[in-house]
């Protein structure tokens, strides 16, 4: 006869009634669940100075559970040195009311001699009539690791800010609200190059960075920085600073925009000192356009002046009147002088043109001892008394040589430039055919075109 096989109880099944169950309070129930956390527990009598720690508490430093005492004087010599003061004061600071509750970080030391970076929390529980403390619970939580990667993000941030305060220039972060309120969120230590300010003073208000901008520049300034808020395209400016200490400067700024959900508008950018590089464009732009002895505009930048001046009058603007100068006899004072003494004569009739130009007028040396004027929107009459004032003053203005007085005379040469002139060159032919009867009449004399 085959035995009766057993069944297997039913899953999740209730157990029989004679089963039994160890006992487990409400308060270890919560230990351990608080335990399963990695959270450990400690109940303080301050009267006694005795601390219980829970089983937890005790596995959170790696010691076993005999491993420990309880009183309160052993606790203070697990707690690093360097904390021992704060975690004190703060606890005292609890029981004597002033905080609602007691919550410190610190370091612990752990069985095997290293520290572990821990998140303490406490409240007194208890006491007396007069309200001193009696009783306090509460739990230890290793931060250990949130410590090291606020270590490790502190390293980085370090790292980047010792590089951005290595190099030359500004690195920064700027902020635009909706309401237009701006500020700067963070600058490198080189805005003391750049402003001449420390980063403290930037980041507490952005007026004192305003204030260092050219008056002439903050218009275009505040106009570019809003166009770039509307088409978030990267933001490269050139603009002028005026400083405490170095005076006039040029800066660049280069920055990338980015809209936060907010809708303010931020940057992450650079700004340099453009200074040298500015002046070097204004000497490679003033050697390419003037004429290095008189620092009048040189030949191809003359005939560009006057070829806008054409165009003005295409456009219905009054006529001008042209002069070609041409000073007398040049070539016999570089023969018995030497250049050198060609080269005063020539400066010094520069000076008398442009003592004598008007602010819309243009003056250029052609080449050689020829210079050529534009008076813009003068007459032929307004021209010519132009021209004999030039004539006299060279005449009563003698030169003194090496120690030997020098007289030098000019021949002068006029036309008008009309609606009619297709090119510029066609008027310079006029005027140079004025001058040319000019010296054929004996020089140091004005002649007009009058075809």
């Amino acid at each position: 006869m085959k035995p009766t096989p057993k069944k297997n109880p039913a899953p999740f099944s209730t157990p029989p009634e004679d089963a039994s169950f160890p006992e487990t309070t409400a308060e270890s129930r919560l230990e351990l669940a608080i335990e399963g956390s990695g959270t450990g527990v400690w109940d303080r009598n301050v009267v006694t100075g005795r601390i219980h720690y829970s089983r937890g508490w005790k596995a959170l430093l790696g010691y076993a559970e005999t491993d420990l005492t309880d009183g309160i004087e052993e606790s203070y010599t697990r707690i690093h040195p360097d904390d021992l003061t704060y975690v004190q004061t703060e606890m005292q600071s609890h029981f004597d009311r002033h905080t609602d509750s007691y919550a410190v970080e610190h370091r612990l030391r752990c069985k095997d001699g290293s520290y572990k970076w821990v998140c303490s929390r406490g409240k007194v529980t208890e006491r007396d009539e007069l309200g001193h403390a009696l009783r306090m619970t509460g739990t230890t939580t290793d931060v250990s690791q949130i410590h090291a990667l606020a270590n490790r993000l502190q390293q980085s941030i370090n790292l980047i800010t010792n590089l951005t305060n290595a190099i030359s220039g500004m690195a920064y972060h700027y902020s635009v609200a909706l309401d237009g309120t701006a500020a700067y969120c963070y600058v490198s230590n080189g805005i003391d190059e750049i402003y001449e300010l420390t980063p403290a003073q930037a980041t507490s208000t952005g007026a004192l960075i305003d204030a260092r901008l050219h008056p002439d520049d903050l218009a275009d300034w505040q106009s570019s920085l809003q166009a770039c808020i509307a088409s978030l395209q990267p933001w490269h400016h050139d603009y002028r600073v005026i400083l405490p200490r170095k005076g006039l400067c040029w800066r660049n700024v280069h920055a990338n925009p980015s809209r936060q959900s907010d809708g303010s508008t931020q940057w992450h950018g650079f700004i340099t000192d453009i200074t040298e590089r500015k002046r070097l464009d204004i000497e490679l732009q003033e050697f390419a356009t003037t004429d290095f002895l008189t620092r009048l505009p040189n030949r191809r930048h003359f005939m560009a002046r006057m070829q806008e001046e054409l165009a003005r009058i295409h456009r219905g603007q009054p006529g001008s009147a042209v002069l070609m100068c041409d000073l007398d006899h040049f070539k016999k004072i570089n023969d018995t002088h030497g250049h050198a003494a060609g080269d005063m004569v020539l400066k010094h009739f520069a000076g008398v043109l442009q003592e004598e130009l008007r602010k819309n007028d243009i003056a250029g040396r052609i080449g050689g001892e020829e210079f050529a004027v534009v008076l813009s929107g003068a007459t032929l009459v307004s021209a010519t008394l132009f021209a004999e004032r030039m004539r006299q003053r060279m005449v009563s203005q003698t030169l003194t040589i090496a120690g030997q007085p020098l007289a030098v005379t000019v021949s002068i040469g006029i036309a008008v430039m009309l609606a009619s002139d297709a090119h510029v060159e066609a008027i310079l032919s006029r005027s140079d055919s004025a001058l040319y009867r000019a010296k054929d009449a004996g020089r140091n004399c004005i002649e007009t075109h009058c075809g």
